[in-house]
């Protein structure tokens, strides 16, 4: 890879000197490109986990199947980010960051294109899998490019530019998903992807002057010293009790908040009668409460403490769902519940989140990481295709079922209590 070490120097050197030609201009534009790629493709990926929620009734209707149905949408996708997600970092080490992270964004783009002509229920499916496998390996390995390109001490500046458009695209998914339904056709749900995941595929080409040039780990040396699945997940990091308590916490709040995404906007189209830009607005403000929710969780838990933001934050999002499965409020105090549902649980699962990686040593942060994620990932996909499961009950079933899931990650922070002695070690 002999042309390899100019692109290095150049992502990986200084500031940016200023505006002219040569190679400090050369280096501030490769990296201005590197991070437009990283915040669209976030951005995409953001999207499709929300947007198509609103658009499951209309989507049911169209391929002729029934609600409870079309569940496999999004449990499929959801199932394939998280079995995809653990093999990311070994797939960055082998062939380099840059190198997977443009494969996986063309994966992504050219998949969209087929969800959206999607003939049955089966298609649209089959390609929401090659999507997701895409999708998978977007955040690590874009993460890794990332860092690739910015040296440690010009990373921390990086999260004004990422934090925002990459919070707001799943807060505008709900709502661009049922405007998409309703106005145009649900199939632009998919194919919105399209232009952008090209142009940011081309915009990546670019900014790394070809994949020949991507520095990355040689395949014949892969970092990972582990094989198999233990090794790409490193499981054995749930000996620590702490890690394993914030692990089923999150996971099981996952499963009770992606079914109720999943089950409420079809009850709120099929049984109350409203469109889909009507279900995709009433679910718009739980994506705001998540967003207030970050900018408080930390003011809470210094004044409250982590178990009680936790436990009290999972009793009060399965009162929530207990009132949207019992009761008939009207709009606006739907979009009230929604705003409280996404401010506690967004609250309760950072503060579990954050207390789960107290003890975990740095040596294995990385592998950690993606445990817990691909974990709760896949707990979401579980919820969702429970919750369709046992829609055929009714859909107040289908969300008691969720605050079920609630309610079990409540008593999961309660009944399992670290130990001080807990610190995950890297084996071998």
């Amino acid at each position: 890879m002999s042309g390899a070490t100019p692109v290095r120097e150049s992502l990986q050197t200084g500031d940016p000197g200023p505006a002219g030609t040569g190679p400090a201009e050369a280096r501030s534009s490769a990296r201005w490109a590197v991070l437009t790629v990283y915040v669209v493709a976030m951005c995409m990926n953001g999207l499709d986990a929300t947007i198509v929620n609103p658009a499951l009734f209309v989507i049911a209707a169209d391929l002729g199947v029934t609600p409870a149905a079309s569940n496999l949408v999004e449990g499929a996708f959801l199932a394939t980010l998280a079995v995809v997600m653990p093999v990311a970092g070994w797939l960055c080490d082998r062939y380099g960051a840059a190198r997977v992270f443009l494969g996986a964004l063309a994966l992504f783009t050219a998949a969209s294109a087929p969800c959206g002509i999607a003939w049955n229920l089966e298609s649209l499916v089959a390609f929401r899998v090659v999507q997701g496998i895409g999708g998978g390996v977007l955040t690590p390995a874009g993460m890794t490019m990332l860092f690739t390109a910015y040296p440690p001490e010009e990373r921390m500046r990086l999260s004004r530019y990422i934090v925002v458009p990459t919070a707001l695209a799943p807060v505008l998914g709900p709502v661009l998903g049922g405007l998409l339904a309703e106005h145009l056709s649900w199939r632009w749900a998919f194919l919105i992807n399209v232009p952008f995941g090209l142009a940011a595929v081309l915009l990546g080409l670019a900014a790394v002057g070809g994949l020949r040039a991507v520095p990355g780990v040689a395949p014949e040396s892969p970092a990972t010293g582990r094989s198999g699945l233990a090794g790409l997940l490193a499981l054995w990091v749930l000996a620590d009790r702490g890690f394993l308590r914030g692990t089923a916490t999150a996971s099981l709040a996952a499963a009770g908040l992606m079914g109720m995404l999943f089950a409420f906007p079809l009850m709120y189209q099929d049984a109350l009668g409203a469109s889909a830009a009507d279900a995709g607005l009433v679910v718009f403000p739980e994506a705001l409460g998540l967003m207030a929710a970050g900018f408080l969780v930390d003011r809470t838990c210094a004044r409250w403490g982590e178990r009680r933001v936790t436990t009290l934050g999972l009793l009060g999002g399965t009162a929530l769902f207990a009132v949207l499965a019992l009761t008939a409020p009207g709009p606006w105090t739907l979009r009230a519940v929604m705003f409280s549902v996404g401010l506690v649980l967004g609250q309760a699962v950072t503060a579990v989140q954050v207390s789960a990686f107290t003890s975990v040593g740095p040596e294995v942060m990385g592998r950690a990481m993606t445990l817990f994620q691909s974990l709760r990932m896949l707990a979401g996909a579980l919820g969702v295709g429970a919750c369709g499961l046992i829609l055929p009950l009714g859909y107040p079933a289908a969300l008691l079922l969720s605050a079920a899931f609630l309610l079990a990650a409540f008593l999961t922070s309660v009944l399992i209590t670290p130990r001080r002695s807990d610190r995950a070690r890297r084996r071998g």
